[in-house]
């Protein structure tokens, strides 16, 4: 039942008992007192607030010491401790301990009921989450914004916390593998996002769900352009969402260079509106079919990575999943630091966010970066990982490192399409190497490279 303090404040407390199940509880901790395996599994999966009753939090908070501490776990060394702690009479005395031996668990649904308690303690959270957010409304000096941004934080903690109780045993994991590697092995598809980029996907066997990638290169090397290539060839053949974050450019830019990519007539004449009958015709078309594919594009200038990731935290709660995070570009994104001056150690920061966003919604995040100009001093300019702009920890921290070269940018005698080197500077889960691309400026458009020789 719920009911309010005072007229004053407003403010609703909880005053009921809220979801548990006191018989789960006691056969969960009765089998810790004869499977020392059980406490293993548990300590895995159950936190000691997940435990509704105060005494069972104590009892289990005993038998963590005991286990961790190298002791035997039965009855009688628990009885020893919770005394010798003055815990005696917090945990029930001895009918509650007794009660425990008495009970005869059954091992085989042990799962099922660690399943149960985290199902309670996950709602009794929910419902918390609930009353906080209702005496929040009712502080009209507060900012909306502020409530919001809290909601969405605790809401995107809860379900990771859901899915961090799936912990698996080695046994359990080698299992998923072996089942993972047969369907493989009768479906022969990449394991990651194909990028649209054959011999690039040979390579990387397509963009890993987790991975940090850095897209890097010189000014006018055409990082945004590849990106933008990636990121509508993954979102043709995957129909997944794909977010990108524009810092440099406004959505209008993006938009205009991606349908001259896709019309294939130069951004000046769009732009202009300089079109026939026939480039009409194609606009329509292009138009139509990306209307109806979740592209997002954020232009918001100076945004730190908790901007990012709310606004991630957002898409991710309308469309149930993201396929792909573009950032254009790395040195833009503010730092979540403002007091250190040091632009390497506040890059480090970032780049660590940002591989950490990736893994917690299980996404590839590509994040262009620009390049040191050492590589300008340099007679062969064809760029190694240490040319990465104030890199600090971007090597560290990227599973995926490829950079941009090509000749034409350094030289004269440019062709209207030039060949241009995709280099695999890193790949912390394969080979390295290099692979060429045709790169059509025109259009800012790279396609797969054919060797007509």
């Amino acid at each position: 039942m719920q009911k309010f303090r005072n007229k004053r404040n407003r403010k609703i407390s909880i005053n009921s008992y809220l979801p548990h199940n006191f018989l789960a509880e006691k056969i969960i901790l009765s089998t810790l007192l004869i499977s020392r395996d059980a406490i293993e599994t548990t300590l895995n999966k159950i936190p000691v607030d997940a435990f509704y009753f105060k005494n069972h939090q104590e009892i289990y908070k005993s038998i963590i010491f005991l286990y961790q501490n190298k002791n035997s776990v039965d009855i009688l060394t628990l009885m020893t401790f919770v005394k010798d702690q003055g815990l005696f009479e917090k945990v029930g005395g001895i009918e509650v301990l007794t009660e425990l031996i008495n009970q005869v668990p059954n091992l085989v649904y042990f799962e099922e009921y660690i399943q149960l308690i985290q199902d309670k303690f996950l709602r009794r959270l929910l419902i918390q989450l609930g009353y906080k957010t209702i005496n929040s409304s009712y502080i009209t000096s507060i900012p909306l914004e502020n409530i919001f941004e809290s909601l969405e934080n605790h809401l995107f903690k809860l379900n990771n916390q859901r899915q961090n109780f799936e912990v698996l045993s080695s046994a359990e994991l080698l299992s998923n593998i072996f089942l993972d590697l047969k369907y493989k092995s009768l479906n022969p598809i990449l394991p990651g996002l194909e990028s649209g980029f054959y011999d690039l996907d040979s390579i990387t066997q397509g963009f890993q769900k987790s991975d940090l990638i850095i897209v890097a290169g010189r000014p006018s090397m055409g990082k945004t352009a590849i990106c933008l290539n990636m990121a509508t060839n993954i979102i043709k053949l995957y129909k997944y969402p794909v977010l990108f974050f524009s810092l440099e450019m406004s959505k209008e830019q993006v938009g205009y260079r991606l349908l001259s990519n896709e019309i294939e007539i130069t951004n000046t004449r769009l732009k202009k509106g300089q079109l026939d009958e026939n480039d009409w015709i194609k606009l329509n078309k292009v138009i139509k079919c990306f209307s109806n594919l979740p592209l997002f594009i954020d232009d918001t200038p100076n945004l730190s990575i908790q901007d990012i990731r709310l606004k991630t935290q957002r898409i991710f709660f309308e469309q149930k999943m993201i396929g792909l995070i573009i950032i254009d570009y790395l040195q833009l994104v503010e730092s979540p630091n403002t007091y250190s001056d040091n632009r390497v150690e506040q890059l480090s920061k970032i780049t660590r966010s940002l591989k950490n966003i990736a893994r917690e919604f299980k996404v590839p995040l590509i994040a262009l970066s620009q390049l040191s100009r050492n590589v300008e001093n340099r007679l062969n300019k064809r760029p190694i990982l240490s040319d990465l702009k104030e890199s600090g920890s971007i090597e560290q921290d990227a599973d995926l490192v490829l950079m941009l070269y090509r000749d034409s940018y350094y030289n004269e005698g440019i062709t209207e399409n030039d060949v241009t080197e995709l280099i695999v500077a890193k790949h912390r889960n394969g080979s390295i190497g290099k692979i060429k691309l045709t790169f059509d400026a025109k259009f800012t458009k790279f396609s797969n490279y054919i060797d007509n020789t």
